[in-house]
């Protein structure tokens, strides 16, 4: 596990300083996390299976606009290093790590309320329309609200290494 650590970290690098997960990382990470299953009994195509059923359970939040491609990659490759039964937990982590930096930033920069409103408006307009909207429609809403996802998907590994869950 300490080469997928070292690999979140320079994703973060990169996540923090150019807004952008490269593809290389995620490439990087999958290889690894397969070639290192491999001696478990299902290995690399176990692997497989959870990264891609990850990134197929993230998929929706992509199409929406809610999440970027290299989160929903850097989310599959690193779950698919975990074990089966500690995914789900994985992904709730790191998103409720994501959500606590959310609030945070949105309460220090005095638009929480704003966003509130944009929210339940969306929810709104889906319930109403019965289809699926991209959630921020334009670039300045996305810089406002923008998460880097790396820091918490590496800050919920090492969670999970440190045997909280």
């Amino acid at each position: 596990m300490a080469v997928v650590v070292l690999l979140l970290i320079a994703a973060c690098g990169y996540d923090y300083t150019k807004n952008r997960i490269p593809n290389f990382l995620a490439v990087l990470l999958a290889v690894w996390g397969a070639v290192w299953r491999l001696p478990d009994g299902g290995g690399g195509l176990a692997y497989i299976g959870q990264a891609g059923l990850t990134m197929l359970i993230l998929y929706p939040f992509f199409k929406i606009g809610a999440i970027g491609a290299g989160d929903v990659k850097l989310l599959g490759v690193t779950a698919g290093c975990l074990p089966f039964e500690k995914i789900m937990i994985f992904l709730f982590v790191s998103l409720l790590i994501a959500a606590v930096i959310s609030l945070v930033k949105m309460w220090k920069r005095k638009f929480f309320i704003e966003r509130m409103r944009y929210l339940i408006g969306y929810v709104a307009d889906v319930l109403k329309s019965g289809s699926w909207a991209l959630y921020l429609k334009n670039e300045e809403d996305k810089d406002q609200v923008s998460i880097c996802l790396a820091g918490p998907v590496l800050f919920s590994v090492l969670l999970y290494l440190g045997g909280v869950y």
